[in-house]
């Protein structure tokens, strides 16, 4: 079931509606029927691996919350981790890791077999309740969080539905509590919820489905369109495609949840205004890159270690976040090139620092800051071609021809060949552009707190006016045939 479809536009007022209805001892197996009916409305098998997985790890948490010490606790934190994330390797990984092997067994010319490959589907979400149960696992086994010894209350942590399939990523300590609490209507609230899903129903159907009209058609055959400036184009259409769509995700879970009461942490901050590579990740995704922060950066030593190892660190706590968005050698590249900014960058620091005081760049921070942004946003744009190309020789041959076809080129000579290439498709890029410079002008205008925070602070008439505008939006410009999210495929 997604979010921008008839069949969620039925089933959130009804739960909702029987939610605030029913007496408070009910409501959280409503919302854990709900939870596991949107989940199976998939595949219904999926909600087998799910159940799986909430059992085994409750009672891990459980006879781990009856032990003193870590030393007793350490064989049940295995046996979770083990299930897990023997789980993820199974479904996500194992053909990927067979066909690497069978690849450098031939490459080294070695005696091989053909090995067995999976014919399994990967189950929506896995990736993403996979870590969130590990979180708690491993809070419980570092006694940071008391077990959750109800275990209605730690299978709705699991499987909560606004959040289940693609995030964000939430902890025992900040979800179980709001669980354990009686949440009655407020009529403020139901609006401010209301308010961030049609705003993240906005940036998904009339930014992020417009976009993928013009970057689709690019990345599928970009050896159809060799013209540096088009894939230049549908680089950074995508760029802002991708924060439409998972931003725009994460707007309508965070809505939805605050509807019923419960407050998700904060995803995305807009991340395209970071001056750095590091400050972009404290940014994006912020629930994930702040997970492996927790859980494998910091075991590793994090920054506490000599330089040598914490650079080692860093790349491979990316190099495992990008294999944590899919078993495909483009995203593993994707990972480590950010790790790989982030390493250079560090070590460059003392460097820009003198380059600032000589040039003088240290007495304008503004105008340093700014050169930073478009610096940084270059960067991540670039990584987001091989996150987005469907082989690592179709994002090879994409960067090896963006600087082609730009000699001589002029404002009229653009124009013809953007217009040649879009001459089915001039409508919708023409709301894919307003679309997007409307969700720009609203996110910077509410950088210094949240644009949910500054449209609620507009007076009563400007914010209904433009609640109005917006509906009216996204009923006339939006794509509603029903289009998945990117990120559900993680």
């Amino acid at each position: 079931m997604l979010f921008n479809s008839l069949h969620f536009l039925v089933f959130f007022p009804v739960v909702v509606g029987l939610y605030f209805g029913l007496a408070p001892r009910w409501r959280g197996w409503l919302l854990l029927l709900a939870s596991y009916y949107f989940y199976m409305s998939w595949r219904a098998a999926y909600a087998l691996l799910l159940l799986a997985t909430t059992l085994l790890d409750y009672y891990s948490g459980y006879r781990m919350g009856q032990l003193p010490t870590k030393q007793a606790r350490r064989p049940w934190l295995y046996l979770s981790l083990a299930s897990n994330l023997g789980t993820l390797f199974v479904f996500k990984y194992f053909n990927f890791f067979r066909d690497a092997a069978l690849q450098l067994a031939e490459a080294l010319h070695l005696p091989h077999g053909t090995g067995p490959a999976l014919g399994l589907l990967l189950p929506v979400g896995v990736s993403f309740y996979t870590f969130q149960s590990v979180g708690y696992i491993v809070d419980v086994y570092q006694g940071r969080l008391a077990a959750e010894r109800n275990f209605g209350r730690f299978a709705l942590f699991v499987a909560f539905f606004p959040q289940l399939v693609a995030g964000p990523i939430e902890r025992g300590g900040h979800m179980l509590p709001q669980f354990r609490r009686t949440h009655e209507f407020d009529y403020a609230r139901v609006v401010s919820g209301l308010r961030l899903m049609a705003w993240g129903l906005f940036k998904k159907v009339v930014v992020a489905d417009r976009l993928a009209l013009l970057v689709n058609p690019v990345f599928n055959n970009p050896r159809q369109h060799p013209e540096g400036p088009l894939l230049v184009l549908a680089t950074l259409a995508f760029t802002f495609q991708i924060y439409g769509d998972f931003s725009g995700y994460t707007d309508l879970a965070r809505g939805a949840a605050r509807v019923l009461g419960f407050e998700f942490n904060l995803n995305f901050r807009q991340p395209y205004q970071a001056a750095s590579v590091a400050e972009f990740w404290r940014r994006w995704h912020i629930s994930l890159s702040s997970w492996f922060r927790d859980y494998v950066y910091i075991p590793l030593g994090g920054s506490r270690v000599g330089p040598g190892r914490a650079y080692g660190n860093l790349l491979a706590v990316f190099l495992l976040s990008g294999l944590w968005h899919g078993a495909n050698w483009t995203f593993l590249v994707w990972g480590g090139l950010h790790g790989l900014y982030l390493v250079v960058g560090t070590g460059a620091r003392p460097l820009r620092e003198r380059l600032a005081q000589r040039t003088g760049l240290a007495g304008h921070p503004r105008l340093r800051r700014g050169l930073g942004v478009a610096a940084t946003f270059g960067l991540v744009a670039y990584a987001w071609i091989f996150f987005r190309a469907n082989s690592l020789a179709d994002a090879v041959f994409i960067s090896r021809h963006l600087p082609s076809g730009w000699a001589g080129l002029n404002g009229r000579a653009l124009t013809t060949l953007l217009l040649e290439f879009s001459q089915h498709y001039r409508p919708e890029l023409a709301v894919a552009a307003l679309g997007t410079g409307l969700m720009l002008a609203v996110e910077y205008l509410g950088r210094r707190r949240s644009p949910q925070a500054w449209v609620a602070a507009q007076p009563f008439a400007v914010r209904w006016a433009g609640y109005a505008g917006l509906t009216l939006l996204i009923l006339y410009l939006g794509v509603f045939n029903s289009t998945s999210f990117i990120y559900f495929q993680f």
